[in-house]
């Protein structure tokens, strides 16, 4: 899973022997490569869909702007967009130096996300234990154990949602998040299977420093995953820091300034003023339904969750991690926030990671352990056969008819008639999601964005509402395409063609209109 924490150094005068089994691969690593090549193809199988539009398009406004880019999403200035994020700068420098499209360069990302996940989460469990096979426990109970109902998010770790999420900028995220995890454990340890080793500068205040650095991109990479982030480092020097002093505190604090000093020093966007913002809480009000279908495999876990809690007396970091984490997600139900319900995921590594952690215990077993590790592999098997299978299975060679990710279809046969820049007027849904990644412009976009007054963003949804109703006049359909310079139409089945508008192409498998209009 990562070479750096599982491969062995040969040692001096060591029999070739000893040299061929240092070579041999770990389970850890032999499982990590597998899982690898299986999920990035997996990924590279299934057609876009959801979000990736919107990942493509800000590639795309980057390519065509790297320092000022546009609104990733309309014909509108683009400043302080949370979307400009250094994730998504790099890419959009990558773009400029190799040529590849938005949707491209999202393929690409896939894999290489993946790594930085697998590497990651091999960092961090080796922290929580030194347990040979617990690495690869950990992967399995972490994409499997979710629920029996199909949970589709960005950042969620499920093998099904990783096929649509792996190029997101959340999945990048989330390994950073990890790798953070295991460095704080390692520094804030005095004892313990692991202990951190590395050159003198980063055992010392750079160390800490670099520390920061690191959660200060997760910040600006991914927000709401930075809430998590950060309660899982909090958890991680509570549980494990036992000496306090007051250089070691002020060690933390240092990492703690560096990352918020990283966060306000990034020009694209204010982070500071995405706090409070709850533009997008009625979007993510969906997260709280179905909670029981969605995640009630990962309960299978809560045993050893509560195991880890005895023994440690309450501080356990996974415990801990956990309590935070649900803490999160009640305010943000509580409170009408539910933009922390994101958190959901990151909740379930607790139980998740103390069910392998528990189950990679050298035999004999306890009887209570043994009855853990029937029910955990019961619990994996169930969401693979229910759920998850269907990612890595494809249609063609799935014998019971498992449940498949969702299959949209590609704008390209629009987008060949389009030029960059073009504004096209539609509110096909995923239309509206999909098309902006091909360098056009929506009328109106789709999600809120502080680069944008959501006054105007509504207004404009209104008028592409009153272009499309039947009953508005000719005359006010061509004040709309005046209003916005629109080029095309882009109808869904059943939708007239407008007696202003020229029928270009048509989809074969969706049955919509592209039309010209506008000159």
């Amino acid at each position: 899973m990562s070479a750096g924490v599982l491969l062995r150094r040969s040692v001096p005068g060591a029999s070739a022997p000893g040299r061929h089994r240092a070579l041999r691969p770990s389970p850890c690593q032999a499982a990590g490569a597998l899982f690898w090549v299986v999920v990035s193809l997996a990924y590279w199988r299934v057609p876009p869909c959801c979000d990736a539009g919107q990942h493509a398009a800000v590639i795309e406004r980057l390519r065509s702007g790297l320092l000022e880019p546009r609104h990733p999403m309309a014909d509108l200035p683009g400043a302080g967009s949370p979307y400009y994020s250094p994730y998504a700068v790099t890419e959009g420098v990558l773009a400029r130096l190799t040529g590849l499209t938005g949707w491209q360069l999202l393929r690409v990302a896939g894999p290489l996300n993946l790594l930085v996940l697998l590497g990651g989460l091999g960092r961090f469990v080796r922290v929580l234990t030194e347990r040979r096979w617990a690495p690869v426990l950990a992967l399995g109970c972490v994409t499997l154990l979710w629920g029996t109902e199909r949970a589709w998010w960005s950042g969620y770790l499920g093998l099904m949602p990783l096929t649509g999420n792996l190029g997101y900028p959340s999945t990048f995220a989330t390994g950073l998040t990890l790798w953070a995890w295991a460095l704080t454990g390692r520094r804030a340890r005095d004892a313990g299977p692991v202990r951190f080793v590395g050159p003198r500068g980063l055992r010392g205040p750079g160390g800490y420093a670099g520390l920061g650095v690191l959660y200060g991109v997760v910040l600006l990479v991914h927000p709401i995953t930075a809430v998590a982030a950060g309660l899982g480092a909090s958890a991680c020097v509570a549980g494990w820091q036992r000496r306090w002093r007051p250089r070691v505190a002020a060690r933390w604090l240092l990492t703690a300034a560096v990352a918020l000093a990283v966060a306000a020093a990034w020009p694209y966007f204010d982070l500071f003023a995405l706090a409070g913002d709850g533009r997008l809480d009625a979007i993510h009000e969906v997260l709280y339904r179905d909670v029981v279908g969605h995640f009630w495999l990962a309960a299978l876990g809560l045993p050893a969750l509560g195991a880890r809690a005895r023994r440690s007396r309450g501080r356990d970091p996974l415990v801990l991690m956990f309590a935070l984490d649900c803490l999160v997600v009640a305010y943000g139900r509580v409170s009408g926030h539910f933009t922390y319900g994101r958190v959901l995921g990151p909740a379930l590594l607790g139980p998740q990671l103390a069910a392998a952690v528990e189950v990679a215990a050298a035999r004999p077993w306890a009887p209570w352990r043994r009855a853990l590790g029937w029910v955990t592999a019961a619990g994996a098997c169930l969401g693979l056969v229910t759920v998850q299978a269907g990612a890595v299975v494809p249609r063609s060679l799935d014998p019971v008819g498992l449940e498949q990710p969702p299959r949209w279809p590609s704008y390209g046969w629009a987008a060949r008639h389009m030029r960059r820049g073009d504004v096209v007027l539609t509110d096909g849904y995923r239309a509206l999601h999909s098309i902006a990644g091909y360098g056009v412009n929506l009328v109106a976009p789709l999600w809120p964005d502080r680069a944008l007054d959501e006054r105007v963003r509504q207004r404009r949804a209104r008028d592409v509402r009153a272009y499309l109703d039947g009953r508005t006049s000719r005359a006010g359909r061509l004040a709309v395409v005046r209003r916005y310079h629109v080029r095309w139409l882009l109808l869904t089945r059943g939708q007239p063609v407008p007696g202003e508008a020229v029928t270009v192409a048509r989809s074969r498998r969706t049955g919509e209109v592209l039309a010209r209009v506008g000159g």
